[in-house]
């Protein structure tokens, strides 16, 4: 079986899950994704490296998401925060640089301001969850993973 070089993206305003609005995001950290995967004896963690970013500014992130295609990083999961709703300068980003990934939410963003209920971002990946806290993050891991082995294996890889 493959194993893959992930990288976890997260944008403005999500450095603090897990201690921020917790009635919102749930107590859950970005560090225990890890862990979280150990206790669930997923196998998943054996088969992927993870690297976590966060940044509030729109530009660090662009300029990581670009470094990630330069690096021929295999995807992403990425919560882009407000930039979801927002930012087509991220959107632009996310379309020509042709990373796969999935998009995650920590809240269910149809059930928030209509604003939330809008995705710029989505439409370049390979797929959204949310409304799972912090296991949108496990969810989307898995399905990105679940995409990248059925990728190769039409690949002949």
């Amino acid at each position: 079986m493959a194993r893959y070089d992930i990288l976890i993206v997260n944008g403005p305003n999500l450095r603090f899950i897990g201690q921020r609005d917790t009635s919102v995001y749930g107590t859950r950290k970005i560090d225990d994704i890890p862990e979280i995967l150990k206790e669930m004896n997923n196998e998943l963690l054996s088969r992927i490296s993870l690297e976590f970013f966060q940044a509030n500014g729109e530009g660090e992130i662009i300029d990581r998401l670009e470094k990630a295609w330069h690096d021929k990083i295999d995807g992403m999961v990425i919560n882009p925060g407000a930039y979801t709703h927002t930012s087509l300068a991220l959107a632009d980003c996310l379309g020509w640089i042709g990373v796969p990934f999935v998009e995650v939410h920590l809240s269910n963003v149809w059930s928030r301001e209509k604003i939330r209920r809008q995705s710029l971002t989505a439409a370049h990946g390979i797929g959204v969850v949310a409304g799972f806290g912090i296991m949108s993050y496990i969810y989307g891991l898995q399905a990105l993973v679940d995409y990248l082995d059925t990728s190769n294996n039409n690949l002949g890889g």
